[in-house]
């Protein structure tokens, strides 16, 4: 059986101005995943991802390169527990 899981990330370096929303999306939407990824005010770029747990990885390993010209430093990752409340993978606004 499939393990569903949620993963919540921190992406900091060159990741905002570099198209790593949208490429976020495209590539979650390409995968099947959803949750959403936003810009923060301190120049990090957060994500939130739920669906089965070989995906979802394949997801956060493809963050740690994001888009052309991103420049990843480090990420920030933490396990929750999957609510699977969500319909779609979208891009939320900067906070």
């Amino acid at each position: 059986m499939m393990e569903y899981i949620r993963v919540h990330l921190l992406i900091y370096g060159k990741v905002q101005g570099v198209w790593f929303r949208d490429s976020t999306r495209q590539k979650a939407h390409a995968l099947g995943i959803s949750g959403w990824v936003k810009n923060k005010i301190d120049g990090t770029v957060e994500v939130l991802a739920e669906g089965p747990e070989n995906i979802v990885n394949e997801l956060v390993s493809w963050c740690y390169i994001g888009p052309p010209y991103a420049k990843v430093d480090r990420i920030e990752s933490a396990r929750e527990i999957y609510e699977g409340i969500f319909n779609s993978f979208d891009i939320l606004r900067t906070s």
